[in-house]
């Protein structure tokens, strides 16, 4: 094979063979080879935690240059990475030769908190990411759901509850569109559902439901139903959408999991799976249908899962494509929707902190129980009272179980931290779990909920790397765009798509072109317990690799903004070619 492209970015410096990447003699021929690249390995050592390279990183005071031209991939695994000329020597007659003519090739990227099924049923609902009114979403729906049979649900999603919290819709303009189907609305995070008069009345929520633990149904003066819930009130709403059958349910999967891997993506961490989900992804593995590694972080909320679990123990056997030894755990809501536990109130809504721990469906004991038999657990913490919190939690379970420390748990989000907590994360060996894009998509409305201060503690990656603690980045998908290259533009430059502001939003926070690319590989396959075999280019781990026509070294220390023009060339998956550009 041979993929061409005029947009290929050169970059800057020569390519270097390295030698002590080779395979030692006698070479085998290779099943797959991958030459004529611009590969970088990142097998060098981390930069240091203000960003500045090692001392044995690809970089000069000219800037960045590969370390590689090619690789040879036998049985799934690397067997040699270093020059073209090398190479060759690993060609044999049933080879498969990727030609990728100067991209860049990369360590295979990783999403390390996704909702997969979400991105596989957005392709039946109708998308309203990016609408600013009222008018917008509606009338998007209605042009998509022209021929909807009278009586069948509709069903859309993306509209921004944190951008629209001061101005939540109610359901009479949507009634009056809909007025023989009950349509429901979620929003960009799944903080909020908006559903019109017909929703409500088949989901049973009226003006005697009272508001569920953790959750709000906002109500008029006289307490009715508006059209609106907040937080855990969703599944109301939610709960009453007739359930996919088990294959359809399957298909949403695999739509989700394809999507991903012709976005460029080997793995997924999957965020909060449940009974049915975790039934539907082994099945697929046992019939060979996953196409990308998933590594599952099982719901905290489902009990009997969790005793399931329990019982059987962590998953250890790391050549599985179905990894599950995680588990995911809510401590408090969202920013946008004013459910993230504050320490002090909402600059906007005096009186209020949101909601936490108990009240938000968090089983202490439960999470404990798992932590103590071998699990990681990534709890979701998105306010810096949450956020402490969940690291006091996280404290005592340790301080009593010394031996759950290592297992390398997780804050999810990590979004708002008071300044006497960012050292807490190095200290307990806890991960924080961050989407760059969140930052860009909530800028113009977190100083709102929080005040100058505090935004300051917010979405603070440059503070928490120099406290020493570890990050993850990730997108949280389909609540933000997944785009790789508009996540690392998001961490390099914390300006948005329209390049607002121009300076970058507390810029200080910023990362590096180099820390960005490794938020999405080896930082995500550390936070899995899998950086011994992926998250680098080296003989002996996976050949799991992502193959770009830019390079994102050095388009994002030159021009950031032309990362946007990037696109995925192939990604490979155990020497497997998932995805490969025409």
């Amino acid at each position: 094979m041979k993929w061409n492209s005029t947009s290929v970015w050169l970059g800057l410096g020569a390519m270097v063979s390295t030698a002590a990447c080779q395979a030692t003699a006698p070479r085998d021929v290779a099943d797959l080879i991958v030459r004529n690249g611009r590969v970088y390995t990142f097998s060098w050592s981390e930069p240091a935690l203000d960003g500045t390279p090692a001392q044995d990183a690809p970089h000069s005071d000219t800037g960045w240059s590969p370390d590689a031209e090619a690789l040879a991939v036998k049985d799934g695994e690397i067997v040699f990475v270093g020059s073209n000329a090398d190479v060759e020597s690993f060609l044999g007659d049933e080879t498969e030769v990727l030609d990728v003519n100067g991209a860049t090739v990369l360590p295979g990227l990783i999403d390390s908190h996704t909702h997969i099924v979400g991105l596989g049923e957005l392709e039946a609902q109708v998308n309203l990411i990016g609408v600013e009114t009222e008018e917008e979403a509606i009338q998007r729906v209605l042009d998509a759901s022209g021929d909807t049979p009278p009586g069948e649900w509709i069903l859309a999603r993306g509209w921004d509850e944190g951008a629209w919290a001061t101005r939540y819709p109610t359901w009479e303009r949507l009634s009056e569109a809909f007025p023989d189907n009950p349509v429901i609305m979620d929003s960009l995070h799944s903080f909020a559902v908006w559903g019109n008069r017909m929703a409500f009345e088949a989901a049973g929520i009226t003006k005697d439901t009272a508001d569920p633990s953790g959750g709000e149904i906002l109500r008029d003066a006289a307490g009715n139903p508006t059209g609106v819930v907040l937080n855990r009130a969703g599944a109301l709403l939610r709960d009453a959408v007739p359930a996919p059958t088990d294959e359809q349910f399957k298909d949403s999967i695999r739509a989700g999991l394809n999507r991903m891997g012709r976005d460029g993506y080997v793995s997924v961490h999957e965020a909060g799976v449940d009974g049915r989900f975790m039934a539907a992804l082994e099945e697929l593995e046992a019939a060979n249908e996953l196409p990308l590694r998933v590594y599952a972080m099982i719901s905290a909320r489902d009990g009997e899962l969790c005793r399931r679990w329990l019982d059987e123990g962590p998953v250890m056997d790391n050549e599985r494509m179905l990894i599950t030894r995680s588990v995911k755990a809510y401590y408090d809501g969202a920013l946008g929707s004013r459910g993230a536990r504050l320490l002090e109130d909402y600059s906007d809504r005096p009186g209020h902190r949101g909601v936490a721990g108990g009240d938000y469906g968090f089983d202490m004991e439960l999470v404990a129980e798992l932590m103590r038999s071998g699990f990681q657990v990534g709890i979701h913490a998105i306010g810096d009272a949450g956020n402490r919190e969940t690291l006091d939690f996280l404290s005592s379970v340790i301080a009593s179980d010394p031996e759950t420390r290592p297992l390398r748990h997780r804050i999810e989000h990590a979004q708002v931290v008071h300044p006497d907590d960012f050292e807490r994360f190095s200290e307990l060996n806890v991960i924080a779990s961050m989407e760059p894009a969140h930052c860009v998509e909530d800028k113009t409305w977190a100083e709102d909920r929080l005040g100058p201060h505090r935004a300051r503690g917010a979405y603070a990656w440059r503070t928490l790397r120099r406290a020493g603690a570890r990050l993850a980045f990730n997108s949280d998908l389909i609540g933000s765009d997944h785009d790789i290259f508009y996540g690392l533009h998001s961490a390099i430059t914390r300006r948005d798509k329209h390049l607002q502001p121009p300076e970058g939003w507390y810029p200080e926070q910023a990362m590096t072109p180099e820390e960005a690319v490794r938020g999405y590989t080896i930082w995500g396959a550390y936070a899995a317990g899998l950086d011994n075999e992926m998250g680098t280019l080296e003989v002996g781990k996976w050949a799991d690799i992502t193959v770009m026509d830019i390079d994102p070294l050095v388009v994002g220390d030159n021009m950031p903004e032309k990362l946007f023009e990037g696109n995925i060339v192939a990604t490979i998956v155990g020497g497997a070619i998932v995805y490969e550009a025409e």
